[in-house]
């Protein structure tokens, strides 16, 4: 994980990072809410539910870089086969810049992975 982040977005990015998960998360876990409600087949439903987890670890910014890609592939294929495509195209760039970007400093992944200080 280091390799990815050397360091984690403090202040108003970090702030602005924030704002980015929370918004791409929610976003993915009510169209997968509205799209179990329609009631899909079982294979479609489970797709979806893979949806919500991945719409929670956005949120809580656990495992960003992988969350924030399967987001974005999604989003992009939803894109193709969606009649209004600018809603997923919208969220699939979201991911994408979480997913480049980072989670920054109010998230799990700084907690976990990020500098820790050791007094001795």
């Amino acid at each position: 994980m280091r390799r990815l982040f050397s360091t984690f977005a403090h202040g108003a990015p970090g702030i602005g990072l924030l704002l980015m998960r929370l918004v791409c998360g929610t976003a993915v876990i009510a169209n997968a809410y509205l799209a179990m409600r329609a009631g899909l087949p079982g294979r479609a439903e489970l797709m979806q539910a893979a949806s919500v987890s991945c719409g929670v670890l956005v949120i809580v910014g656990l495992w960003t870089p992988v969350t924030g890609s399967l987001v974005a592939i999604k989003a992009v294929w939803n894109a193709f086969s969606a009649c209004h495509p600018w809603g997923w195209i919208m969220l699939a760039t979201l991911g994408a810049a979480l997913a480049l970007i980072g989670p920054g400093t109010w998230s799990l992944d700084s907690r976990l992975f990020g500098w820790k200080r050791l007094d001795i």
